[in-house]
């Protein structure tokens, strides 16, 4: 990796699912509930079809997929959706998720170095706190965004210039995208990121994300600190409350 590639990072602009957690299906599970519920037969062609757009789309909001899904008829869409967020917060209070391993100590390894942290979320912002808050990661970023707090979720480059803006970065190209999905690194292609990294503990292969954008894909978020050339660090990852405040949250107006 060129070193005029990674120099001068100011924020990390991560993605959780898949990146930095990984839900155990919990996903697709409430995303079959909710289905279910509309009346689609788990036997079926159109369900078969149904989730196998879920999977291409990972990443991207829920309300977007399921604007998708259910093209002339929003109101259908507007139920599916909070249908899944209920059936999401429903497994997620029940079952939790489990952290990418050395997720944590990386992500401090950046906050060491001097970069801000975003962590980034195609759920709703319950569920993300949710999330954080199964984790023990309330304390640990900058600032943590779902697609409300921007307007659109990915592919779009709405939630980095968000991100860009609320914690006073002045160049879009002082930001790394770090992700698992081709929706990741088409939000960083698009938003103009500096560096777009993709990881292959979640949704897409590496020649995928290449395709997409990509930079460089590595195997994991552990191996990013060394990408970027940072010191290794002895700090016990589990000890996130001593940042002294909880994840920020951008404070829209109205």
């Amino acid at each position: 990796m060129g070193h005029d590639l990674t120099r001068g990072l100011k924020l990390a602009f991560i993605d959780m699912s898949g990146t930095t957690f990984q839900d155990n299906g919990l996903m697709e599970r409430a995303f079959i509930r909710t289905v279910q519920d509309l009346g689609v037969d788990t036997g079926s062609l159109r369900f078969a079809g149904m989730l196998a757009y879920l999977r291409d789309t990972l990443g991207q909001s829920k309300v977007r997929v399921f604007q998708q899904l259910f093209q002339g008829d929003p109101a259908t869409a507007l139920r599916a959706t909070h249908e899944f967020e209920r059936q999401l917060d429903e497994l997620l209070s029940a079952e939790g998720v489990q952290p990418v391993e050395g997720a944590a100590e990386s992500i401090e390894r950046l906050h060491k170095a001097g970069l801000k942290v975003c962590l980034a979320t195609g759920y709703n912002r319950h569920s993300q706190n949710m999330i954080l808050e199964s984790l023990g990661w309330m304390g640990l970023a900058d600032l943590s965004l779902c697609p409300a707090d921007a307007g659109r979720g990915r592919p779009y480059p709405d939630m980095i210039l968000t991100a860009l803006l609320a914690l006073d970065i002045g160049d879009v190209r002082e930001v790394m995208v770090v992700g698992d999905t081709t929706a990741d690194m088409q939000a960083g292609t698009r938003a103009g990121a500096g560096l777009k990294v993709g990881v292959l503990t979640g949704a897409h292969l590496g020649p995928a994300l290449k395709s997409a954008g990509a930079d460089v894909v590595v195997d994991s978020i552990r191996a990013v600190p060394a990408l970027l050339q940072l010191p290794s660090s002895h700090r016990d990852s589990g000890s996130h409350g001593s940042r002294g405040e909880s994840v920020r949250r951008l404070a829209m107006p109205g």
